[in-house]
């Protein structure tokens, strides 16, 4: 079923404008021309979001929230829109529980990426609710993981979360820097202010500076109002800087100066404006490395590093593979109505054994087609279009064994012997010590677990 999407605004050309663009990026749109039209439409059918304006002629927008939230019927994301915007408003808006806040004039891009993030979070929070299994975690956190060193690391960003110190986080594309920056946020003392964050990579360095620190209405050809800066709407809380090596160095120097002084000068402006930010930084590129060449200020380094957060690449923490799968599974195969997906074994064996060099964000593409592709109940690998499965790399177990089949006969075997064989033959190999045998595998403590009440191999 495709994403619905509610917009609710009193100008006819903003409410057409898009309702156009969103339905070509396949939502279903509906729409409402003001707050009590929004009110009825709201109700009327099951949204996934609703894009609400703050200046309406009946009701205002952030009335209308507090409204819905006073009823207990906020049970949807909001992303709060407004042309007159101040840092007040924003905050404000973030307080009553918009998801986010778009400031008017928007670009394409920025109304994308808000509204494909709002809906990934919560898509994921919902699932995180209803199968907190899954997580390995309370149901309120987002990062799943099994792994020793994940968990260290989870417990020392909960340490370090209540100081107001920088933090920057490291790690190859697709490690899930940006769920590393939220878990700071949401366990910190700023969780209840907002949470902005701002792709250095993704704004050409000519616009950025504006983004990030506003403009002044006249400050230069275009500047018809005053915009507001992602500093100044993040003020009290967090700033998410994320690919911060894609900033240039020019613009790195006015960054710095702000981390130093506390206060931001809008492009324009007269005065600055004092702000409270903590600030985390990420990075897929080699700082040091960058400082060496030229490209990055050793300065603005040292300042953004009071907290250095690497993450782990998923290849070095295969024991995630599974309960990660098994969590994208779930996630699409709701998305896709096909809720009793399972995977075979010959699959989890086959991605633990591959390198994953796009790690948990290639994972999650992974199963997402898969889910799409299978037609039946259980992805298998060619599902995952990882390359097919050589049985014949399988050791089996050994020919003494009751239960395992003799060497050179895997080919002839179904997926679910060639598991079930496999499953023995790591135990025996590790005197039945299933811990290890879970890690070999790279399956869960707990997956292990239930494949032997499966096979009835308890007693092993």
């Amino acid at each position: 079923m495709a994403t619905q999407i509610l917009v609710i605004d009193d100008e006819p050309d903003i409410r057409e404008l898009l309702s156009d663009i969103l339905a070509d990026e396949g939502y279903v749109v509906g729409t409402a021309a003001n707050a009590t039209a929004g009110r009825e439409q709201r109700h009327a059918q099951a949204w996934d979001l609703v894009l609400l304006d703050i200046w309406m002629p009946d009701t205002d927008g952030l009335s209308l929230l507090r409204e819905w939230k006073d009823a207990d019927k906020l049970d949807i994301p909001v992303v709060m829109m407004s042309g007159h915007g101040t840092i007040e408003t924003a905050v404000e808006a973030m307080k009553e529980g918009a998801a986010e806040f778009l400031m008017k004039p928007f670009s394409l891009d920025d109304l994308e990426f808000t509204v494909k993030n709002v809906l990934a979070t919560q898509i994921q929070q919902d699932l995180e609710q209803q199968r907190p299994e899954y997580s390995g975690q309370p149901a309120h956190k987002e990062i799943i993981a099994e792994n020793t060193r994940m968990l260290s690391l989870m417990t020392m960003l909960r340490n370090v979360a209540k100081s107001r110190s920088s933090v920057l986080v490291q790690g190859e594309s697709g490690t899930g820097k940006e769920l590393v920056a939220r878990y700071i946020y949401l366990h910190s003392n700023r969780k209840q202010k907002p949470f902005v964050a701002i792709n250095c990579a993704a704004i050409p360095n000519n616009l950025l500076e504006s983004e990030m620190f506003g403009y002044e209405k006249g400050a230069f050809t275009g500047a018809m109002q005053r915009r507001i800066g992602k500093f100044e709407m993040a003020d009290g809380g967090t700033l998410l800087l994320d690919e911060i090596s894609e900033m240039d160095m020019q613009l790195q120097a006015k960054l710095l100066r702000v981390l130093q002084e506390g206060e931001v000068d809008r492009i324009g402006g007269k005065h600055p404006v004092p702000v409270d930010v903590r600030i985390i930084a990420t990075t897929n590129v080699d700082l040091r490395r960058a400082i060496e060449e030229k490209k990055f200020r050793p300065d603005l380094y040292f300042r953004l590093n009071v907290i250095p957060v690497t993450i782990p690449p998923l290849r070095e923490r295969k024991e995630d593979i599974p309960i990660l799968a098994n969590y994208f599974l779930k996630k699409y195969g709701t998305a896709a109505e096909k809720m009793e997906l399972t995977l075979s074994g010959a699959s989890l064996h086959l991605m633990n054994g591959y390198a994953w060099p796009g790690n948990v964000r290639e994972l999650e593409n992974v199963m997402e087609r898969a889910v799409l592709i299978c037609a039946g109940a259980t992805i298998e690998p060619d599902h995952l279009g990882l390359g097919n499965v050589d049985l014949h790399f399988i050791q089996p177990a050994r020919e003494e064994s009751p239960v395992a089949p003799p060497r050179g006969h895997v080919e002839n075997m179904t997926l679910r012997e060639v598991e079930k064989a496999l499953i023995i033959d790591t135990l025996q190999k590790v005197q039945g010590n299933r811990t290890k045998a879970s890690q070999i595998l790279g399956i869960s403590v707990r997956t292990m677990r239930n494949k032997l009440q499966e096979y009835n191999l308890e007693d092993i």
